[in-house]
Order: structure tokens, then sequence, then C-alpha cells
């Protein structure tokens, strides 16, 4: 994946990545990760507007 604007063929460090509610709720949430410092699947705790509280919301592939 390419940055809006650069030339083609170099990667962006911050993807934009989609997180999904642990909650089994169907809520996502979308956000930008920087791959140099999380490499790995990104975890957050956000709100889930569904269940009303907050929650992990985890990286899907």
């Amino acid at each position: 994946m390419r940055a809006k604007g650069a030339p083609h063929g170099t990667r962006t460090r911050r993807p934009v990545v989609r997180l999904r509610s642990t909650a089994d709720t169907g809520v996502t949430h979308v956000t930008r990760k920087n791959r140099v410092n999380d490499p790995d699947r990104l975890v957050l705790r956000k709100y889930d507007a569904k269940t009303g509280t907050h929650v992990l919301f985890r990286e899907e592939h």
C-alpha cells in the first residue's frame, strides 16, 4: 500500500487498519498504525456503542 500522492512502488509507514470489537457486535473503528512501532496486530480499548461500554478492538486482516 502506498501513501496518497506518493511515487509508485513506495510503501507507507502508517497504513489504514480496521479494528473489530471483541464483543462480537460487528462494530468497527478505522485508524492508522505505525508499522515501525507496532509491527504486530493492533489492540485498542475503544467505546462500543452497541454494548455501551469500552471493550477491546483487535486489528483484522
